[in-house]
C-alpha cells in the first residue's frame, strides 16, 4: 500500500487547514488508517485514526473537539480536518495505514502501523 498526503501550509492560530491522503495498491489490506505528527525536537505522536470498516473514529486528547479525520472509501481517500489550530499544532504530519486482522487497541499505537506516506508540513503563526 501506498499513501500521499498533502494539504499541509501555513495558517494563523484560530485558523482550519485540510490535509488528505490517498491510497493506492492492495487497499483491499487496510483496516484502518491513521494521522501522526512530529514536532520540531520532539517524538512522533497519535493525532487521529479511523477504520475503514464501521467508520469508528479515534483522537488524542489534543486535537479532540477541534480536528475531525473522516474517509471516502471509494476514493481511497482519508482526512484531516484541523479547526482552531493552535502554535502547539506545528508538525510534519503522516498518514499511516494498518493492515487488516490485527486487534483493535493497535489503531492508536504508531510502533504497529504497517504502512507510512511522506509528511506534509503544517505550520501554525501565533
Amino acid at each position: 500500500v501506498q499513501l500521499q498526503a498533502s494539504g499541509g501550509g501555513f495558517v494563523q492560530t484560530g485558523g482550519s487547514l485540510r490535509l488528505s491522503c490517498t491510497a493506492s495498491g492492495r487497499t483491499s489490506s487496510v483496516y484502518a488508517t491513521g494521522w501522526f505528527r512530529q514536532a520540531p525536537g520532539k517524538e512522533r505522536e497519535f493525532v487521529a485514526s479511523i477504520m475503514w470498516t464501521g467508520g469508528s473514529t479515534y483522537y488524542a486528547n489534543s486535537v479532540k473537539g477541534r480536528f475531525t479525520i473522516s474517509r471516502d472509501n471509494a476514493k481511497n481517500a482519508m482526512y484531516l480536518q484541523m479547526n482552531n489550530v493552535k502554535p502547539d499544532d506545528t508538525a510534519v504530519y503522516y498518514c499511516a495505514a494498518l493492515r487488516r486482522f490485527r486487534p483493535s487497541d493497535w489503531v492508536i499505537d504508531e510502533s504497529r502501523y504497517d504502512w507510512w506516506g511522506q509528511g506534509t508540513l503544517v505550520t501554525v503563526s501565533s
